[in-house]
Formats: C-alpha cells, structure tokens, sequence
C-alpha cells in the first residue's frame, strides 16, 4: 500500500473537492483519482460514492480516513524522532489553539512566557470554541490548544497549566458590592446571567448552579463575555468570570469582582496535544514555563479590589 495513496484519501477529505485535493497534493486531477481507485482495488473496499454533483464518502471509508490520519500522524513522528534537529531548539512557530474566554486574557502573559524563556519562538494563535479546537488538532490545522478539562479531551496528551477561580461579578448598585468576598451557599436561588451553552463556560457554571441551588436566568444568554459584562454593569443580574478575564478592565464598567468562598469555584486549564507528537518533552518545557508564571500571577492578582 502506497502511503501518498493515504496522503490522498486525507487531502480529499479535507477539501471535499478532487481538483482541491489534488492541487494540495502538488498532483493532477486524475492521478489523484485514479491513485484513490486503486486504493480502492488494493483493499476491496468502496471508499466513496462518486457523483458528478458532489463527493460522498461511504461509512467505511469515512473510518479509514480516521484510522489514516492516525497513522499518518504516526509515520510523521517516526521522521520527527530520526532527525535530531528537531530536538536542538523548542520550535520555531508554534500554532496554538485557544478557547474565547482565555485566549484575549492570557495572550501578553503567553508573550511574556515565550520572550523571557523561548525568545526563538513565534506564536501563532487560533481562537476557538473547543469543538472547532479538537476539530483543528484532528486536521493538524494546529499542533496544541489550551483550553480547559474536559471529557472530549481524555484522548490527548493533557498537561495541567494552573487552575482559574471564577469570580462573582455584581453591578456597584448591587447590595452584594460591598462585600469582599462571598459564600457559595449564600447565593442560593440567585438568578445567575449565563453565557451560551456552545461555550466551555456555560457548562462549568452550570455545574456549580446545580450544586449551590442557583438559577441560570433564560432572560439573558451572551455569547461573548464582554456581552455578559454588560449585562452585569446594567445590573440585569450577577454572573461568574474567569479571574484573568477580570484583570485590567476599565474602572467606568459599573462591576465589582468578589472572590467566592467555601469554596472557590475554579476550572482547570491544560495544554492539549497529540499522544503521538514527537515534541512532548518540548511542550512539556513550555508547559512548565506557563505553569509558573501563571501560578505567581493568579497568587499575586486573586486578591480583588
């Protein structure tokens, strides 16, 4: 079986399109088509279901070309591991995934990490929901994602980078605005402004909403977090925030930020990655280098105004 058969198979089901595929294999249109019905041949398998309007794989090629990217990922390690350049430096340009609430918050602190210890490093972020972010490691689109645990993510390799209070952010006309910091289970039954359910977030909120009796309010559902603050400054309710989302906000947004006791809501964020990539020991330098930094500056700012 020839392995740019597979590269084929893989560049068709990314573009859904022959001559894309082909153009993206530095091929011709027929060969690539014709390689493909070889493929087929050499299996005994019918991969896909030609039509002259559009391209359709059948269920068992839709599961080849799961496996095949497995084992193209693998094949890509094996040349990786036998050329020991790539293990000289950490690596040139890393292309990192990062979920919306994080990824405006955490983006200087990720520059400071890569000046003062990776200075050969440039970054290139994508900013995604989570789904799109498993999507783009599927396709290789990117090579790692910060995002935070959760049971999609069990099939990577998962390095914990430091874990993120949520705090309670309350309009200053609040009565809540004077406090310094408040009770979990003082906030029972308290309408709770949620962001929507295609973010991380609301999900991890939802779980504490559960647990502490409060109630999501359908009345107002952001997509972003900014939206969400506003909602909170215009006093239509209370909602959680990441800490880092928190820190150097305007001082006219009408918000006061109260750290949550017994206990303290948190979600954890880690740093995702292929189980096959060849440069774990490298993510994991990078992984310690964000750990620290992040672990000092969550210490130094988890302190609210």
């Amino acid at each position: 079986m020839n392995i740019r058969n597979l590269e084929y198979l893989v560049a068709l089901a990314k573009h859904r399109h022959f001559q894309r595929a082909a153009e993206a294999c530095n091929v011709s249109q027929p060969t690539l088509s014709a390689q493909l019905r070889k493929l087929e041949n050499e299996l005994g398998l019918q991969l896909l279901e030609r039509t002259t309007r559009r391209i359709r794989f059948t269920q068992t090629g839709l599961r080849l070309v799961e496996q095949t990217q497995v084992v193209l990922r693998e094949i890509e390690a094996l040349k990786n591991m036998a050329s020991s350049s790539h293990y000289q430096s950490l690596m040139q340009t890393l292309d990192v995934g990062i979920i919306p609430t994080l990824a405006p918050y955490i983006f200087s602190h990720l520059n400071s990490v890569c000046h003062e210890n990776f200075p050969e490093i440039e970054l290139e972020i994508h900013e995604a929901q989570t789904n799109q972010l498993l999507n783009m490691l599927e396709s290789d689109a990117i090579k790692c994602a910060i995002m935070t645990s959760n049971k999609d993510t069990s099939k990577y390799v998962e390095l914990p980078l430091f874990d993120e209070p949520l705090v309670l952010g309350v309009s200053q006309q609040h009565p809540w605005a004077r406090m310094g910091e408040i009770d979990m289970g003082h906030l029972k039954n308290s309408k709770i402004l949620m962001i929507d359910d295609g973010n991380c977030l609301h999900s991890q909120v939802l779980r504490y909403c559960y647990q502490f009796e409060l109630e999501p309010d359908p009345r107002f559902v952001a997509m972003h977090l900014e939206t969400l603050r506003r909602g909170v400054a215009f006093n239509r309710g209370v909602s959680f925030f990441p800490l880092l989302s928190t820190q150097q906000q305007g001082g006219n947004e009408n918000i006061r930020y109260l750290r949550c006791v017994s206990p303290e809501p948190k979600r954890k964020v880690v740093l995702i990655f292929h189980r096959s990539d060849p440069m774990r020991k490298k993510y994991e330098i990078l992984r310690n280098a964000i750990a620290r930094y992040m672990e000092r500056y969550i210490i130094d700012n988890n302190v609210l105004a």
